[in-house]
């Protein structure tokens, strides 16, 4: 059985979802009650956008298995991009109580909640992520602007500056270091970010209006 799931995931990740399927298929019909092969399914049928029967497919693996975290994972990744947040969150949420430590997990689980607008009980999730791993730029990122809503600069500016050491082309980042900056009174240093941002995407438009504000405000000096 593991052999099978194994090649029907590495079929997966090389974009064959039919041949996946049907592996699948063929674990699900030789042993109905292997809840890793309704995962499986269910992270494939996500893949391609069906995602009804993802769901479908995560909870039939918890019938047979409540303590699958996995299970609860994959359905909330599936609520998740489609924007039911709440539903996402109960699942990632269970997911992590049932043992999945895993940085993604933790990630989701606070991206939830910060599209909930409730990101202060995001921030130890985040900050669980960048602890499990500390190379995700965008854990680093996300983690710094829920800090930076929540008004703790501070704070924020370091995710940010880490977000960059990691990836030199996040024009975001740059952007809104560039506003952590003009709030700190340091315009020649937002300035310097937003020309950054403005570097690497010349249309970031909030990077443009950024930089002409600072721009002004220099003239008036």
């Amino acid at each position: 059985m593991t052999d099978k799931n194994s090649l029907g995931i590495q079929y997966m990740q090389q974009g064959k979802y039919e041949e996946a399927a049907k592996i699948f298929n063929e674990i699900i019909e030789e042993n109905p009650k292997d809840p890793i092969a309704y995962v499986n399914f269910g992270n494939l049928l996500a893949a391609v956008g069906e995602h009804v029967r993802a769901v479908a497919f995560f909870y039939k693996a918890l019938e047979i298995d409540n303590t699958l975290a996995t299970a609860y994972y994959g359905a909330g990744n599936t609520y998740y991009n489609h924007e039911d947040y709440i539903k996402a969150k109960d699942n990632f949420e269970q997911a992590i109580k049932l043992g999945l430590q895993e940085a993604d997990a933790y990630f989701m689980l606070a991206m939830s909640l910060a599209q909930l607008g409730q990101e202060k009980l995001a921030l130890p999730y985040f900050q669980r992520a960048i602890e499990l791993n500390e190379f995700d730029e965008e854990a680093h990122f996300q983690y710094g602007l829920c800090l930076a809503i929540l008004d703790m600069v501070d704070d924020a500016i370091p995710h940010f500056e880490k977000t960059v050491e990691l990836n030199d082309e996040h024009t975001d980042a740059y952007y809104n270091l560039g506003v952590a900056y003009a709030f700190k009174d340091n315009p020649e240093k937002a300035l310097e970010m937003f020309e950054k941002a403005l570097q690497i995407q010349p249309d970031h438009f909030l990077a443009a209006n950024g930089k002409k504000n600072v721009e002004e405000f220099f003239r008036k000096q």
